[in-house]
């Protein structure tokens, strides 16, 4: 029997993971991936108007940044994007971005199809069983020496359930974030009580807290305003503020306005009501945008785990949390590298390079 993979995490470092997985093993390997919301992108997710699914905003990353040195390491990922027409490069520039962080020759890309449009392409590539509204709980070691395999449980619904035979794993790719991966309980929770060291170091990556909003417009209405994106560095709520769909270079689609708040603002009120919140964040972006026209719908996202801002000690890429003959559970994602796309290219790579590396040296394929 081929071996069998779970990815916990249908975000980039997922969808990286599965697909690399599939280009390198072909047919010798089964992939599963999981998520716990009930759509792919993860923090790279486009959401819809609900009334009208031609309307969309990108709730979570905004736009790509590559390096020269990135454009040269990751240069087929790139490649591959734009020649499927999925990226391209950014025109019009963006106000207040701080040019002097980057090196010379750094590009911008935007996605005319939504960000999450990326983690779809090489999900679908990947040929990966995708399964939503799955929230891994749980994983359980059974069995001895090279009959050992990860046994799963689930939460559906707030309902425990364990996943339909056959319900074992040869591997399981943790690329959920760092303080989710320390809630799972069984083998992960007996390993860190095993490794304080390691579950420090994980207790270590820390994730910048906001929260975005989304404002649809109805067809024809679009705000009059001379730039694309900005950023705003003297309000106390917004730090971002952007057309999404002329930042996206999709002028023919219905508009929306994308708002961050800034990181001080979505630690202060990370545990606050919801709409309390969007209320507080509309009436900033009144004082910002006085002639906004009136939305016909909102949509407030709050994100509890946004950017990496403290990585795993050293940035691995990778972490082997347990191993044995015929079992390995992996920890990826940018909490292990660095926070951005790049970030989660590295830990994909590496990641499945240590898998195969181990299925190889087990002789499991």
């Amino acid at each position: 029997m081929v071996p069998r993979v779970l990815v916990t995490g249908a975000g980039p470092t997922g969808a990286i993971c599965a697909h690399i997985l599939r280009k390198e093993l072909q047919d010798k390997v089964h992939i599963d991936v999981w998520d716990k919301s009930n759509g792919t992108g993860g923090r790279m997710s486009t959401s819809r108007d609900p009334e009208n699914s031609e309307c969309t905003a990108d709730l979570g990353a905004q736009y790509l940044t590559v390096t020269p040195d990135y454009a040269q390491d990751h240069e087929s990922y790139y490649a591959e994007l734009i020649s499927v027409g999925l990226t391209q490069e950014l025109s019009g520039g963006i106000e207040g971005i701080k040019s002097s962080r980057y090196p010379a020759n750094t590009k911008h890309y935007v996605t005319p199809q939504g960000i999450s449009s990326i983690v779809k392409h090489f999900l679908m590539k990947s040929d990966s069983n995708v399964l939503f509204n799955h929230s891994l709980t749980s994983i359980e070691l059974q069995g001895q020496g090279s009959d050992a395999k990860l046994h799963t449980k689930h939460d559906e619904d707030g309902i425990e359930s364990i996943h339909p035979a056959p319900p074992y794993y040869d591997a399981v790719i943790l690329t959920i974030p760092t303080p989710q991966v320390i809630k799972i309980q069984g083998l992960v929770a007996e390993t860190l009580k095993e490794k304080p060291s390691v579950k420090e170091k994980l207790e270590k990556v820390n994730y910048s807290s906001r929260y975005a909003l989304a404002l649809f417009f109805p067809p024809g209405v679009t705000p009059d305003v001379p730039w694309n994106a900005r950023y705003e560095q003297e309000d106390e709520c917004i730090r971002w503020i952007s057309i999404d769909n002329k930042k996206r270079q999709n002028e023919e689609a219905c508009s929306a306005v994308v708002v961050h708040t800034s990181v001080p603002f979505g630690i202060k009120h990370l545990e606050a009501d919801k709409q309390l919140v969007e209320q507080i964040i509309k009436q900033h972006l009144d004082n910002l945008m006085p002639n906004l026209p009136s939305p016909v719908r909102s949509k407030c996202q709050r994100w509890r785990y946004s950017q990496v801002s403290t990585p795993y000690e050293g940035s691995p890429g990778t972490l082997v949390l347990a191993e044995g003959p015929s079992y390995i559970l992996l920890v990826a994602g940018d909490g292990m590298s660095h926070s951005n796309f790049d970030g989660c290219i590295a830990s994909a790579e590496a990641t499945c390079k240590k898998l195969i590396h181990h299925w190889k040296t087990n002789s499991q394929l």
